[in-house]
């Protein structure tokens, strides 16, 4: 935990906030500075670079503490991205509020102000939307998945994510999953020339007289209309760009804008999501690719929709290997015993029928519900039972019931009984247990099972049929993780299962190349869900920013309260406050965005500094509020950028910059649980300091306040 000293007689619950927030900051951006958890316990370490991953390495016994965990899990669980920006911005808007505070501005305005300030940015924020449409139109014509020349570039804010890692497929053909059952998408070293991946993603509207809409908003109303008249000293000249038609859509007038191309190609949103983790999101691309391909093999699959199913991809870790060994394959890659290797050699290339037993396949286990006492035994008077005859018949019975119907191989969604499991593979049959649901349903679709709880419960028609059983590669025996486990594919014609296998020759950073893995796969998923990206790179923050110094100019004059829009009833004293106060709030929230950019640039090195950061930002700032529509200057800058001609570096010939994505609604959210964190905690602070008696009003005071 970052060190400060906490002045007890300020908001003590804001200045943690700030302080459990500054340990997150090294996690912002592409370029993630890793850290080092070391167990007090086993004095075992691993590197860390999520947000999630360091909260719960913290001792977080407060109640602010608990409070951002549980935030923070709570974004990290629904989207499984976002947790950096939302732990930044808790900090960020924390130390916006304080000063808000020192500044005497009253603590309802703070809310008020604040909270209406992010719904405006938004609504707004729509026009820097690119449609996602017609992403796999063209993946029959693609069999290779060619490299991606390093770029980088230096534009201020928008940042560019750094990329280091070469993007190749091995050339293969998924059309006939039964002629190639054993596919695998992997990472290589040798180098092919790149194509012309990517179109030109932004067109410039030249003609002056056409006037572009961007959004229909709901803040169209009387509390937004603006006079037609445009170049009189008495308005403002930054503002008055807009005109309202009586249907409520804004129209730009002035400079021409630029309008996005949507985004219509797999590689093209894959790169703009990796924000530099190449590595990981080439895994993400291929594993699309495959289950793009194992549906089109199934009957009926050309008139449905393709839907990215994140669900049907599993991870299988193996430490200590090069990193060269990870890659994507169709199926189930687990880990079993060395002792167990015979048995698989003997099982393959030849299909083998399986039992799927939901639960555990223990002596002992029953059905949720029925579950007995685990210290009541019951003991026969005419029978002395021994100790281990009750497992011993158990398992001699499972034996039974596995030769019976010619059971080879049995999948288990809990834990296995290890003398079971012994028995069984002495009698030449496979048993698998800790398998995901996922791969349980997998295996039912495509060979035909039946799951069942109890192996009593087996008979001819649960058992499932035609499926491989063979070592993940030829090499297999060599492979061999940190316990002595080795590497098993399971496999079966028209199986909807992909699974990433993810090696690494450090075991302490296997846990962040998991994480990260996972990160890149629902960035995509939330992508192909909402059919919609932000242009990222810095450019949202930076509009927001932008957006609220817009807003903060246009603060409506003392008693126009139907300016104000969100404070309805409110007596004359808060609407007083509140036109007094406006603007002030407003620019102190968008320091918070401020700050996020900021230190965005310095962790990429795009910035030396936190000052050359910010002068950079400034620069770019007063450009968009001249320029009249933030969105049209960051449209102009993208459209610059992307027709830039840059260098490639290894080829020599010049290559247009791909554009950077960030997904809609998790963005959104986490802004949205970040601000809540915080008013939370000023709104808690506030009672602590001044106490409920100071609060209490009368029934005739009460008229006109509004209580948060």
């Amino acid at each position: 935990m970052a060190c400060r000293v906490i002045n007890k007689r300020r908001h003590a619950g804001l200045q943690q906030l700030s302080s459990f927030a500054e340990t997150g900051r090294t996690f912002l951006g592409p370029v993630k500075l890793s850290k080092f958890i070391i167990d007090e316990e086993s004095h075992e370490s691993i590197l860390i670079s999520s947000t999630v991953r360091l909260l719960e390495s913290l001792d977080l016994t407060s109640a602010v503490g608990q409070l951002l965990h549980e935030t923070v899990q709570a974004q990290h669980n629904t989207y499984r991205t976002g947790t950096s920006t939302l732990l930044f911005l808790v900090g960020a808007w924390s130390s916006a509020v304080e000063e808000c505070l020192h500044l005497g501005v009253p603590i309802p305005v703070i809310a008020s102000v604040m909270s209406e300030g992010l719904s405006s940015c938004s609504e707004e924020v729509v026009s820097l939307q690119v449609p996602v449409s017609n992403i796999f139109d063209d993946m029959d014509n693609t069999k290779t998945f060619s490299e991606l020349e390093p770029f980088s570039v230096g534009l201020c804010p928008f940042l560019q994510g750094p990329s280091n890692t070469h993007w190749i497929q091995e050339d293969c053909d998924l059309r006939d999953v039964r002629s190639q059952p054993r596919t695998v998408f992997s990472l290589s070293a040798s180098a092919v020339k790149s194509p012309k991946f990517f179109k030109p993603q932004v067109k410039v509207e030249a003609d002056q007289n056409t006037s572009q809409t961007l959004k229909t908003s709901v803040l169209a109303d009387t509390c937004h209309r603006r006079s037609v008249l445009i170049h009189s000293r008495h308005f403002n000249r930054r503002g008055n760009n807009q005109i309202n038609k009586p249907d409520g859509v804004l129209e730009h007038h002035g400079a021409a804008t630029p309008k996005t191309s949507g985004c219509n190609s797999l590689l093209e949103l894959a790169v703009g999501l990796s924000h530099g983790d190449h590595s990981s999101m080439n895994l993400v691309e291929a594993a699309a690719r495959l289950q793009w391909q194992s549906a089109r093999v199934q009957p009926g699959s050309r008139t449905v929709p393709f839907t990215f199913d994140i669900s049907r991809i599993y991870t299988c870790c193996l430490p200590g290997l090069p990193e060269t060994f990870s890659c994507v394959c169709p199926g189930y890659i687990t880990l079993i015993s060395m002792s167990s290797s015979t048995l698989v050699r003997e099982l393959q290339n030849q299909p083998v029928r399986v039992v799927l037993i939901e639960g555990d396949l223990t002596e002992n286990y029953r059905h949720l519900g029925f579950n007995k006492s685990t210290n009541v035994r019951t003991v026969l008077d005419s029978v002395k039972l021994q100790e281990d005859t009750s497992e011993e018949l158990w398992a001699n019975h499972v034996l039974q019931v596995l030769s019976q119907f010619d059971v080879n191989l049995v999948l288990v969604q809990g834990n296995v009984s290890e003398y079971l499991v012994e028995k069984c593979r002495q009698s030449k049959r496979l048993v698998i247990g800790s398998v995901t649901d996922s791969a349980m349903q997998a295996f039912a679709e495509a060979a035909g099972a039946v799951q069942v709880a109890y192996m009593t419960q087996v008979n001819e028609g649960c058992v499932g049929r035609g499926v491989f059983v063979t070592f993940w590669r030829s090499s297999s025996l060599d492979i061999v993780d940190g316990n002595n486990r080795m590497a098993i594919l399971l496999k079966a014609e028209g199986i909807r299962l992909v699974t990433a296998v993810l090696t690494s020759p450090v075991t302490a950073q296997m846990q962040t190349k998991e994480d990260r893995f996972w990160t890149c796969a629902y960035r995509l998923f939330h992508a192909l869900k909402e059919k919609r990206v932000f242009l990222g790179g810095g450019a949202v923050e930076f509009f927001c920013l932008s957006h609220l110094h817009v807003l903060a100019e246009q603060s409506p004059k003392k008693g126009n309260h139907a300016c104000s829009g969100w404070l309805h009833n409110t007596s004359s004293w808060l609407a007083s406050s509140l036109a007094i106060y406006r603007p002030t709030v407003l620019k102190f929230l968008a320091n918070g965005w401020h700050k996020y950019l900021s230190a965005l640039m310095c962790n990429t090195a795009i910035s030396s500094s936190e000052f050359e950061a910010s002068t950079c930002i400034q620069t770019h700032l007063q450009n968009a509020m001249d320029s009249g529509s933030p969105s049209s200057y960051i449209l102009n800058e993208y459209s610059k950028l992307n027709s830039g001609i840059v260098n490639s570096g290894i080829s020599g010939k010049p290559e247009k910059i791909p554009r950077v994505y960030d997904i809609v609604t998790p963005k959104i959210e986490a802004w949205r649980r970040a601000l809540d964190l915080v008013l939370l905690v000023l709104q808690t602070d506030s009672e602590v300091i001044t106490g409920l008696g100071h609060t209490q009003k009368s029934p005739q005071e009460l008229e006109g306040y509004l209580f948060l």
